[in-house]
């Protein structure tokens, strides 16, 4: 067990900025304009300093907006600022190819915390196409947390 710790403890001292996302995973090397991290212990996930580190997004607005979505290819996803953007993609049976970027900006379950602006190639869509994706989003997210259990 001593073994498995004190492989925890580090980069190896190779004096490079380098960020480990998980276990198993390969280090990347940051740019150097990212401050050098330093040596962290188990024992800093219990410190208030790094609260900055919470993500502030909903997670059911956040699996609902990918599975509702989930036919459009995913281009980019920030939890950290909660911006999904997909490319172009045709929703199954549909002849129109859309994108959307989705903004989820709270932590809360509410409308006013998902913004989806969904677009053709020719341009915006009508409003009430982009409301009737949104209000599928939000159906969606309901029905994840009544499934989890936590009303």
């Amino acid at each position: 067990m001593a073994l498995a710790l004190s492989a925890c403890g580090g980069s190896g001292g190779s004096g490079k900025n380098l960020l480990r996302i998980g276990e198993g995973t390969s280090e990347v090397e940051l740019p150097e304009e990212y401050p050098q991290q330093g040596r962290t212990t188990i024992w800093d996930a219990f410190r208030k300093k790094n609260l900055g580190t919470e993500v502030s997004v909903n997670r059911y607005l956040w699996n609902a907006s990918l599975e509702t979505l989930n036919f459009l290819p995913i281009e980019s996803v920030d939890p950290f600022t909660g911006v999904i953007v997909t490319g172009y993609g045709t929703p199954p049976g549909g002849g129109r190819a859309y994108r959307a970027t989705i903004y989820i900006k709270d932590p809360s379950l509410d409308a006013r915390s998902l913004n989806v602006a969904l677009q053709t190639r020719s341009g915006p869509v009508a409003a009430g196409t982009q409301r009737a994706v949104e209000d599928a989003i939000l159906a969606r997210a309901r029905q994840l947390r009544i499934a989890d259990g936590k009303l």
